[in-house]
């Protein structure tokens, strides 16, 4: 079960802010926060539609593709992930997300990264066909219609008293989620783990409200990058709250929150709800990384 999470840091007092985490990653050990809720009515309707298998998409440390992976199982559907790299088709044992998938009986299939681009070609997806057979598709990061309307379940009765929500944003879908069940005295912020602000496009695709900016400064260089300040500081949180996060897309957000609050963004008084969208089991994979860059590891 998720919980709202108070947080009590010096700066949250001198500004005279209150700061809540909705604790999503306590939803389920591995389909925790976003995913889980991504997830919810695209099994359902696997199901009534009578599949027997879901495919989907991701990169070597994809949340979405561990999560689907254990999702499948735990619902009784075989799982088939489209891996990006095809370099990785001989050591992704090696790879703390990938061995998760497998251990879960995903099927992974390595594909180069020329060829993952066309991941969205209808002839791609039929050569897909080919090979397994009819399959539930899942989008690369799970977000589609089905996704957004179980992410629209993250905010209930206590998440509509807040001033601002901030959500992490990868691909859009649970921050549009968020968006459709806000109420109109709330502002969402999203906060994008990509660089750059073409997210807004596939954002609009899913809502029809205006209360809500995504905000691109603190992306650490872009998707699953991260440097020696953004670990410090996950591991400092850590200490002071007792809170983990992870570094492509919490960690970076809470950043950006406690930065904006320094600098006087919101006015005194304000009452945030920041959503913990999961995703630790992705720190395993980024600490392999870090280490053979001789750099800080995120202390788990």
């Amino acid at each position: 079960m998720s919980k709202i999470q108070e947080v009590h840091l010096s700066i949250l007092e001198k500004q005279k802010i209150s700061l809540f985490i909705k604790r999503e990653d306590l939803l389920h050990p591995i389909i925790s926060g976003n995913k889980y809720r991504k997830l919810k009515y695209n099994l359902i309707t696997a199901q009534e539609k009578k599949y027997q298998s879901l495919l989907t998409f991701g990169g070597a440390y994809s949340n979405h593709i561990a999560a689907t992976a254990c999702a499948g199982k735990e619902n009784g559907l075989q799982t088939i992930g489209v891996i990006r790299g095809e370099e990785l088709k001989d050591s992704f044992l090696e790879n703390p997300t990938l061995k998760l998938a497998h251990k879960h009986g995903m099927q992974l299939k390595f594909v180069s990264r020329s060829r993952y681009r066309n991941k969205g070609e209808e002839h791609f997806i039929n050569d897909l066909i080919k090979e397994f057979g009819r399959f539930y598709l899942l989008p690369e990061g799970g977000t589609n219609n089905l996704a957004v309307k179980g992410c629209e379940e993250i905010l209930d009765k206590k998440g509509l008293n807040f001033d601002v929500v901030c959500c992490p944003v990868g691909t859009g879908g649970t921050i549009a989620g968020v968006i459709n069940s806000s109420n109109e005295k709330q502002i969402v912020l999203g906060f994008s783990a990509l660089k750059g602000d073409f997210l807004k496009e596939d954002i609009c695709k899913f809502v029809l409200k205006e209360n809500w900016e995504l905000i691109t400064d603190y992306h650490f260089g872009g998707y699953a990058k991260v440097n020696d300040e953004l670990v410090q500081f996950i591991n400092n949180f850590k200490l002071k709250t007792g809170i983990l996060l992870d570094p492509v897309y919490t960690g970076k957000m809470i950043y950006g929150i406690l930065d904006k609050i320094e600098k006087n963004y919101f006015k005194p008084g304000t009452q945030i709800l920041a959503l913990h969208t999961g995703g630790l089991q992705g720190i395993a994979g980024m600490n392999l990384i870090l280490e053979k860059k001789n750099k800080p590891l995120i202390a788990i």
